[in-house]
């Protein structure tokens, strides 16, 4: 094979598909990439019992179809907090068998993926992990969607090769998240990048969610992001919630207050009425949980 054709053949413009049509991904009575927008909501990381049952119920009953919380965490400080680890998997089953909803967490190393299993109804792939093909692979083998956040410094072409591994593994739900990326700017804490949202939907078959927690790092800019992601297309967003966000052990600086949550709620559905759009509901009533 001659380079030429070898540059062909790895060309970023063959990952890109015109006027595309989203494939939606189906997990626990759920769809993402279908006609409603979904949100994701809960704290960055799961602190004690009673803080993520308290979060859990109250986006619950305000609308939310699926929990996140963070068990590991990637810091780029080793001494701050790294997460509960396998403290947290209790907690988390007795939340999911209390709510009914699904939960979705970020797995960091292939060797937790095991243990993940009987946990997560959606692996999560951080930001860090976007070019971590042997954790991509392994997750191509698994029975799960992915969600597949986009790397602070990836471009789009790399992006959609990230997934490509984990479907060319075994796995086609994949669900793509942009979060921000990293450029001059310092005002935020990433630099929201919603072309990339609109671009995929046009170009790819992934579904696309939005997280304008990470993107902004500043909790008075997520309610309006999270709206421009509806209006820009995504399929849904996903964001962090935290009952007393001075107290949270990770990123409360960007995380949403109770009352927040559910001022955002109400808003997001006045947008999605106007684009024809209304909000992903639960099979089920969210159960009431003993705090």
């Amino acid at each position: 094979m001659t380079i030429e054709q070898q540059n062909e053949k790895s060309s970023p413009s063959k990952i890109y598909t015109a006027n595309a049509y989203t494939k939606p991904v189906e997990f626990g009575g759920l769809t993402i990439g279908g006609p409603d927008f979904a949100v994701i909501a809960g704290p960055c990381s799961i602190e004690s019992l009673e803080q993520f049952t308290e979060t859990a119920q109250f986006v619950a009953d305000n609308g939310a179809v699926m929990l996140r919380g963070g068990m590991f965490k990637l810091r780029t400080n080793p001494s701050s907090f790294q997460g509960m680890g396998r403290d947290a998997f209790d907690i988390v089953r007795e939340v999911k068998a209390r709510t009914g909803l699904p939960f979705v967490s970020e797995v960091t190393d292939p060797r937790q993926i095991n243990d993940f299993a009987s946990l997560v109804d959606v692996f999560q792939v951080g930001s860090r992990n976007m070019h971590n093909y042997a954790l991509l692979k392994e997750l191509g083998s698994v029975d799960k969607p992915v969600l597949l956040k986009r790397g602070f410094s990836g471009m789009i072409s790399e992006w959609l090769y990230s997934a490509e591994y984990v479907v060319k593994h075994g796995n086609p739900r994949v669900i793509l998240c942009e979060r921000g990326i990293r450029t001059f700017e310092t005002a935020t804490r990433n630099t929201f990048d919603l072309n990339a949202v609109a671009f995929v939907k046009r170009h790819s078959h992934f579904p696309v969610l939005a997280d304008p927690s990470h993107a902004t790092g500043a909790t008075d800019l997520v309610i309006p992001m999270a709206l421009a992601s509806a209006a820009a297309g995504a399929d849904g967003i996903i964001v962090e919630v935290h009952p007393r966000p001075s107290e949270a052990l990770s990123d409360g600086f960007q995380a949403l207050t109770l009352p927040m949550f559910k001022d955002l709620m109400a808003r997001l559905e006045k947008i999605l009425n106007a684009l024809d759009k209304k909000m992903l509901k639960t099979c089920s009533p969210a159960k009431t949980l003993d705090l």
